[in-house]
């Protein structure tokens, strides 16, 4: 019977499902790790985050090993930076999606009424609630992206 209800919810495709990442695995970490460094400074760019307020976005480094990393990203991260970088890419792109390009890229800045926000930034939430912060940020967006 739950066969049949999945294969009722999901309509069928010619294309294999992409499966998780595991990010547990080196190997993956290795693959995304200097991409996701290289995206992550350049949306930092793109909403003129300060420099002490990206340190804090990943997960709170120091002002030297910041710096080292933008200058070689080709590094291996861990599980919890990937996921916040990760999180951070994906409101970038629904950001983008919802909105033009530079309302897109001021939206972090900006205080908003949303009562999750309470009148503060998004990026200011972000910063205080951490990884949990960036994924209510990363699902109000995808509910407002998918017109929920």
């Amino acid at each position: 019977m739950m066969a049949l209800a999945y294969a009722l919810a999901y309509p069928a495709t010619k294309f294999e499902p992409a499966g998780l990442v595991d990010l547990s695995s080196k190997t993956e970490r290795e693959r995304l790790s200097s991409s996701a460094l290289k995206g992550f400074f350049n949306l930092v760019t793109k909403w003129h985050v300060r420099d002490e307020d990206a340190r804090e976005l990943l997960g709170g480094i120091s002002s030297s090993a910041f710096y080292e990393w933008k200058k070689t990203p080709n590094r291996l991260l861990d599980v919890d930076r990937i996921t916040r970088i990760s999180f951070l890419v994906g409101i970038y792109k629904a950001l983008h999606i919802i909105y033009g390009d530079k309302l897109a890229d001021e939206w972090v800045s900006l205080p908003n009424k949303n009562a999750i926000f309470a009148g503060r930034t998004p990026l200011q939430y972000m910063l205080s609630g951490g990884l949990i912060g960036m994924q209510t940020v990363r699902k109000l967006l995808d509910a407002r992206r998918g017109g929920r």
